[in-house]
Order: structure tokens, then sequence, then C-alpha cells
């Protein structure tokens, strides 16, 4: 029997370890899904409800597995759905492939129905490789280059396959002129930056009297040598949030989140200290970073692309976070003085009875921050936590401590909508093993998360761990853009915009056979977390929540804060909450003690 050209596309696959390709189907893509039919279904064909899904799910997967992500779309219109996705994999920087459809090559630039340029398309979501297969022989090597390209430079990738080339029988490329052969092998490598540059930036490292550390998802790996250094330096850690599973909350110096959804101490790291150390993240808020001028930079990058970027940095180290940090630690002075280092910690002991008490105030129904900070202690030691974007990403950046051992991610840079709930059956997929919890807000669930509930329910039995928690703070706003709003342009809530109508989400995922559960007060916050992490199967939580509690960012001052509640008195519709749970909230930061307020 022979083989076709989609027949050879499943088989380089499964040589590259791809086991499942997140994907929806469509006539573009016809001679795919027949191999897979005759491919037994190997690698896996995950269906989601929507293309856009599918690369949400490649992404998610790819980030916590580590490993290639692959999509799959029909011509046209499935081809445009994948693009959100794929811009997600672009500004984070995850390996995804993209194989899509085209039309027949005879219809090509005939105005055809559902034909799209599709390199036009793709050439700036996918500008370090996208590529039109015409021939047979011609399919080896885009096919690898595609994947090695993903691998190297960490990206999304594209290859568009017209559906008459996908039917064609396949023959590999010849020993002749114009011919291109290719070859599976992707050996792994280590980037390192010279003696020289390692020497130079441990002098202004040895230097500093108040050394920060900031770390992103490019340390991970690097985990027990960013301990040592910061452990020598007597310096507090910082994290990106792309970076928040990189090191433990537990430890004392580390301050947690930075920016807009960051931490009070983190803030104050950056602001008093003389010294930073960049590990592995382009955190674009300069802002939030030490004043000008003030502090001495390094930065370790694996990326000549993206160092020497958001500070004045002296010293920019081109390597893998964990070779150069191994090569700078023995030229690192430790034994110095503790004044910094306990500054460092104390201000983060604080912070923690500040959240605390925010967490503890009343609120109507419930307060946003008591339903992220009671889940905190009842994670599992291996679970997988994915954030949407909005106000539940404040919650998951500033009251979930990140333990050794626990995964959790969000759209760092893209910071787009709908992406948690994908994600997490994306990290299912990437770990069955393993718990996984989506933090979502209503606005994402209503965009596309209550979909996808679909496509948990109908995988749910590949699953070897049964737990994936979807969990939804339901308050009928578009919170996050309602408080941009009311911070930045000094408008009040423009309630035809932001107001979202009430769903009942948890009825819709008891519809599907999932366990749902509803919660309406405070006092029964706990016990409805750990039903659904007791749950057999996947569970959709949703908690009925106060939009007028504040995501108020760590550096706002009480003249910020009064500029606000002075915009909001204009004719908010929510005005007398909103002003009464921010001075509560802010009001934590001044009291003493742990006594609760």
């Amino acid at each position: 029997m022979s083989t076709n050209v989609s027949d050879h596309v499943l088989h380089r696959l499964r040589e590259w370890g791809v086991e499942q390709v997140f994907g929806y189907p469509g006539d573009g893509i016809n001679g795919l899904l027949a191999a897979w039919g005759r491919a037994e279904n190997e690698p896996r064909f995950v269906q989601s409800r929507h293309e856009e899904m599918s690369a949400f799910q490649a992404v998610g997967y790819a980030k916590f597995s580590g490993r290639l992500g692959v999509c799959a779309a029909t011509s046209g219109p499935g081809a445009i759905h994948l693009l959100n996705g794929l811009y997600d994999a672009k500004l984070d920087h995850v390996p995804v492939l993209a194989i899509v459809g085209q039309t027949h090559r005879t219809a090509m630039g005939g105005s055809y129905q559902q034909e799209v340029d599709l390199h036009t398309l793709f050439k700036d979501v996918a500008s370090d490789f996208v590529e039109t297969v015409t021939v047979p022989e011609q399919l080896p090597n885009v096919l690898d280059r595609a994947i090695r390209t993903a691998y190297a430079r960490r990206c999304p990738t594209a290859i568009i396959i017209p559906g008459d080339v996908q039917e064609l029988d396949y023959s590999p490329p010849t020993h002749e002129f114009k011919m291109v052969p290719s070859s599976l092998d992707r050996s792994s490598w280590t980037a390192v930056p010279s003696e020289d540059s390692v020497r130079r930036a441990a002098e202004i490292l040895n230097s500093g009297d108040k050394v920060a550390i900031l770390v992103g998802q490019g340390a991970a790996g690097a985990r027990a040598e960013v301990e040592r250094i910061a452990e020598l330096l007597g310096a507090g850690v910082a994290k990106a949030l792309l970076g928040k599973d990189v090191i433990s909350d537990e430890l004392p110096y580390v301050t947690g989140s930075i920016g807009l959804l960051g931490t009070r101490p983190s803030y104050e790291l950056m602001r008093d200290c003389d010294t930073l150390l960049t590990i592995g993240s382009s955190f674009p808020y300069s802002q939030f970073l030490p004043e000008f001028g003030k502090a001495r930079g390094v930065q370790i990058d694996i990326d000549p692309h993206m160092v020497g970027m958001r500070y004045p940095y002296e010293v920019n180290l081109v390597g893998d976070a964990k070779a150069t940090l191994e090569r700078l630690i023995p030229l690192i002075e430790g034994g110095r003085g503790r004044e910094w280092y306990d500054t460092v910690c104390d201000n983060v002991t604080r912070w923690r009875d500040v959240m605390e008490r925010r967490a503890g105030l009343d609120a109507d129904p419930i307060n946003p921050e008591y339903v992220a900070r009671a889940l905190d202690p009842l994670l599992p030691d291996n679970a997988i936590v994915t954030s949407d974007s909005g106000s539940t990403a404040n919650w998951y950046a500033r009251h979930l401590t990140m333990r050794p051992g626990m995964r959790g991610s969000l759209s760092g840079t893209l910071a787009t909508m709908g992406c948690g709930v994908p994600y997490v059956i994306g990290a299912k997929f990437a770990h069955p093993d393993r718990p996984a919890i989506a933090l979502v807000g209503d606005g994402a669930m209503q965009m596309n998360g209550m979909a996808e509930l679909i496509t948990a329910a109908k995988y749910r039995h590949l699953w070897e761990d049964p737990r994936l928690v979807v969990a939804v703070w339901n308050n009928h706003d578009l919170n996050q853009v309602t408080w941009e709003m009311r911070a930045m342009e000094g408008a009040p809530s423009f309630l035809p915009s932001q107001e979202l109508p009430d769903v009942q989400y948890a009825a819709f995922a008891r519809s599907l056979g999932l366990t749902g559960i509803r919660v309406e007060k405070p006092e029964d916050v706990e016990a409805a977390w750990r039903a659904a992490l007791e749950a057999d199967g996947p569970a959709v939580v949703e908690f009925l929540t106060d939009p007028a509690v504040p995501p108020i960012p760590p550096h706002a001052t009480w003249d910020q804060m009064e500029a606000t509640a002075a915009s909001i008195l204009k004719g908010d519709a929510d005005r007398g909450s909103v002003v009464k749970q921010g001075f509560k909230a802010k009001v934590q930061e001044f009291l003493p003690g742990r006594e609760k307020k």
C-alpha cells in the first residue's frame, strides 16, 4: 500500500515524539483526517470547540511539558482562528507548530472559496518559519525545519499543505540538484557567555550592598542556582508573572510578583536596591525597575535578541540560566552584612499579614481575595495552576504560594482573555497524572470557557488523575477593565460595556455530567474548594464575588487612591461600595501587627 503525503506527516510527527495534536476538522485538511483514521489516531487528534482553543491548548501543553505543542486547522477561517493562540505562543516564547490546509493548487489565486493568502496571514506570527508544501519531496525538510526552529527559537512556526498535495503519493527527496534532504536529530545544546563577561558581571554584583534579583520563565530549571546566588548576595528575589513557579514563595527573601499585579515588597525591593540581577525575564514595565542611574545592572538571557532591553544593564550575559549561574556563582563573594536581607524579609512578612487581612475583609457577597486565599493551603504539592487574564490574575499573583513541585502560568505578554480553560486542558494532556486548576473570571468564562468544558468532559477518561477544577469568579463585571477605567482614565464604570449577565456556570457543568458547585456565602468557600478538589472528574466551582474589591497596585499612594475615588464619585454605578472597599483594603497596609480588623 502506498503512503501519501498526509500519512508521512503523521509518521514524521510520531518520529519527533509528538503524542497529540490539538485541532478542529474541516475540508481543507480532509486528507490529513483520513490519514489519522488509517494511523488509528496516532498521534491523538484532540478535538476542541474552536481552533483558537486548539492553539491555546497547544500553548498550555508546551508550557507545562517543555515539549512541542502542535495544532491543526482547516484552510481559510480555521487558519484565521488559530492566530490569537499562536500570538500567545510568540509573545511568551513557546514552541508551537501549526499545520494548516489550503485550497487545491489548481484553485490558488482564483479567489476560490475559503482561499486566504496564508503566507501573508502568518508572516508575522510565524515569522521565524512559515512555508507551503507544494510537492511531496519538499515535505520532510519543511516539517523538520519547522519543528527544529520552534524548539530552537522558542516560537510558533507554520506549515501550509494544499488539499490536493495532502493526497499525493509520498516520495522522499532524491540525491539530485535542488533537492533538500533532512534529518530528525535535535541534539541538546547549551549556550554560555564568555569568561570575561562572567567576570565583569561578578565584579558588579560583588560591589553591591543592596542586591535585587528578578527572575522570569527563562530561569526555570535553575532553581537551586537562583537560591544559591541569592543567599550569597543576601538578595531579595522578585518574580515576573511567567516566572512565578521558578522559585518557592515559602523562602523568606522571595518577594513575589512584580508590576501592576505584583506585591508591595517587590516594589520596595526595586525602589531601594543598588544592584539588579535579571535572570531569564523580559519584564516590560521599566517603571517598576530601579530608577535609571540608581542601580547597576546585570542581565542573563539565552536569547541575544532580547538582552539589553528594559534597563540600562552594564553586562548582558547571553546564555542558559543554569549553565551561566554555575559559572558565575564561584566568583560571588559571600559574607556580606544582613541589614538589607533582614529588611527584605521583614517587608515580605508584613505584606503577608496585609494580604491575610485584606482577604479577611467583609464584602458583598464574597471577597474575591478570600476565594484565592482559601485555595492556597489546599493546593496539592504537584498542582498545575493556570490563570486567565483579568482581575483574577491579581489574586493568582498575590495569594497563591508556589511551593517546590507546583507549576503555574498565564498569558504573560499578550495577556489575552480566554486562555485559562484551554491552558488547563493542554496541561492535563501534558501531565495526566497531576491535578490541574484554572482560575477564571466570568468574562473569560463566557468568552470561551464554557464551550471548552465540553472538551474536558469528552476527554476526562484519558486522565489518570481525574482532578481538573475550573474556578469562576462570578461578579457580573469585566472587572479589570472597570478598574483600569477608574484608575487610569479617571472615568466611572460604563455599564453597557462592563456589565455581564449572570450565568449559571455550575448548573451548565452539571448538564455535562461534571461536578458543579455554586457558592453564594463566604462560609461555604473552603468546603466548596475541598469538594471540587476531591471530585472524581472535572469540576466547576463558581463564587459570587464582590466587584467593588479593588486590585490595588503595589505602589498606590493615598493621593492616587483619593484621585480614583474622586473619579468614581463622578457617577459610578457602584460608587459607594467601591470607595468603602478601596479604603478598607488600603488601610490594611498601615495597621500594626497580625490582628484581624
